[in-house]
């Protein structure tokens, strides 16, 4: 009897495992420097919409995917919120999007997001990606995962891609401010010098 059990125990951990795979893919296709992304029109935690188009005067932005239940996301909103304060008088605001899936983690419900948003004092916008379309147009693989976007001929083009800093668990310690080096150099009307890095944090699922 217990051997019978055994193996249906196993026989549906499998079919469970074969479920995922086909539900969920991981998107590889990920948008380099240099890359041009569209507008969005996402809802926003106060429940209004919020669109590129909404900030006429900005040079640029810095969107970061983010999430609630990742570990290392939960790491980062107050330097978020301190880039904001930074940039966002000088013409390039930032904007944090959540894509991951809620079926899966309903830790990122919309509900939960105003509840998150509200308990870490955000001061940016923080928008709900449910049909994880914008996620897949920027190429977003991880949370958090960082864009810098830059307003040239009417297009928003990517012109860093990565990781927000080098050290994630100890912001004492940071050493490569990789976001705001690149917001720096724009506005200096600078190159960017590191253009790409490897965002570290929760894959990003997307349905098929």
């Amino acid at each position: 009897m217990f051997i019978n059990i055994f193996k249906l125990f196993t026989k549906l951990t499998l079919i469970i495992a074969a479920v995922l795979f086909l539900s969920f893919s991981n998107y590889e296709n990920e948008t380099p420097a240099g890359n041009s992304v569209k507008d969005f029109n996402l809802m926003n935690v106060d429940g209004k919409t919020v669109s590129l188009s909404d900030y006429p005067d900005a040079k640029g932005f810095i969107i970061i995917f983010t999430c609630n239940h990742c570990p290392f996301a939960k790491l980062y909103p107050q330097r978020m919120n301190g880039l904001n304060i930074k940039y966002r008088d000088s013409g390039v605001p930032l904007i944090a999007i959540s894509s991951t899936d809620t079926a899966e983690f309903e830790e990122d419900s919309y509900i939960k997001m105003i509840q998150k948003s509200e308990s870490e004092n955000f001061n940016f916008p923080y928008l709900f990606d449910g049909e994880q379309t914008v996620a897949k147009d920027f190429g977003a693989q991880k949370t958090p995962h960082a864009f810098v976007i830059w307003k040239e001929n009417n297009e928003w083009v990517i012109k860093y891609n990565g990781a927000i800093d080098d050290n994630g668990a100890e912001p004492d310690k940071v050493i490569n401010k990789y976001a705001a080096d690149a917001v720096d150099a724009l506005l200096k009307g600078s190159e960017v010098k590191v253009k790409e890095t490897k965002s570290i944090g929760c894959q990003i699922l997307f349905r098929r």
